[in-house]
């Protein structure tokens, strides 16, 4: 992306700034994101959307807007610099547009930048795990009483069970001997755990569990904090759509407990931290546990094991379809993953009676 043609973009948006210079940020791995450095703070965030993958991006952009109006909303009795670094803030066009296309086809939103905050790829001790339980919890504290027929599916039957398992059973039909063969274990452990894993998503479509605003991308690289570890804002908004609590719970236990990296082969590095459970659990609900029925607390842990199957599943799928989904780096990648997400949830299942146990103390 060359200068003139972002600030141009820049310059098509309501904000009153002078374009200094940018900077590519790589954290996200589908958009592409832009810091906007300016003559005067505040800075800005200029992010181009993929519509490759997302295929209603105005359905996504009028989500994440519409959800930062509303806890801007309930949160409008805070100072307003303190109110501008707790919610994302989004600039419109001069057109009155919350994104600009430009002439190639390209979605662009821009954000205000917040200052003097930090993010972490991983969780290090307890404190940082419990203030981002804290975080993601008070978010969907927050917008529990938003209308969730107003928001977009951006990726339909995202954590849909019964559509990964459709996956799964198709790849089966056409996966090379070898994979099948390989794969044998873990594919017998589908089989085994089938019945259980279908019980969150019986519960939401027999409207047991409410049917709410989820993030549903709620690793801890996700959340802002402030250089003393303190839970700032919850980020990368792209995915809020309807969903069930457990979904947001379980994707952040998944990303939070791992000893390891998602795709350590060496399984006896790969356990579950009981610990950043417990720690992320209770400030998740200190925030929204007002907001919970008790059948929805009572089925957070099984959120988690939910959440980890899943993704799996979704390894052990694309292992099986010769790898057409996920980027791989050598032939058993995937497979490498897949592994490594059935032994963190094996390890969680030993602890399972433990953290049942815990929660009744902490809710």
């Amino acid at each position: 992306m060359n200068t003139e043609k972002l600030q141009y973009i820049f310059n098509q948006f309501q904000h009153n700034s002078a374009f200094q210079e940018f900077k590519e940020l790589a954290s996200g791995h589908i958009n592409d994101t832009y810091l906007v450095v300016t003559k005067t703070k505040p800075y800005f965030v200029l992010q181009r959307i993929n519509h490759g993958v997302f295929k209603d991006v105005v359905g996504l952009i009028n989500n994440k807007v519409a959800i930062s109006l509303h806890i801007q909303n309930k949160l409008k009795h805070l100072p307003k610099e303190e109110l501008d670094r707790k919610v994302l803030q989004f600039a419109q066009t001069k057109n009155n547009n919350s994104y600009y296309q430009d002439e190639t086809g390209n979605y662009w939103n821009l954000m205000y930048f917040i200052d003097d905050s930090v993010t972490y790829e991983t969780v290090k001790d307890e404190e940082v795990a419990y203030e981002g339980g804290k975080l993601f919890g008070e978010f969907l504290n927050l917008t529990s009483d938003f209308d969730v027929t107003k928001l977009t599916e951006v990726i339909p039957k995202f954590h849909d069970m019964s559509f990964r398992f459709a996956q799964f059973s198709s790849a089966l039909q056409s996966a090379p001997k070898n994979r099948l063969f390989n794969a044998k274990n873990e594919i017998d452990s589908v089989f085994e755990l089938k019945e259980e894993m279908h019980i969150l998503e019986n519960l939401k479509e027999s409207g047991h569990i409410k049917v709410r605003v989820t993030h549903n991308d709620t690793k801890i690289s996700n959340a802002l904090f402030t250089k003393d570890n303190k839970g700032l804002c919850v980020i990368d908004t792209d995915t809020v759509m309807p969903g069930i609590v457990h979904y947001d719970f379980g994707d952040a236990i998944r990303t939070i407990c791992n000893s390891a990296a998602e795709d350590e082969a060496n399984l006896d590095l790969v356990t579950f931290n009981a610990e950043y459970y417990n720690a992320y659990t209770k400030g998740f609900l200190e925030k929204v546990q007002d907001s919970l029925s008790p059948l929805e607390i009572n089925y957070l842990p099984l959120g988690a094991k939910s959440i980890i199957f899943q993704q799996a599943l979704r390894f052990l799928t694309d292992y099986l379809n010769n790898d057409v989904y996920y980027k791989t780096k050598y032939p058993t990648h995937n497979f490498d993953r897949a592994k490594n997400q059935f032994k963190l949830l094996q390890s969680l299942n030993e602890k399972y009676s433990e953290i049942n146990k815990n929660q009744l103390t902490l809710n």
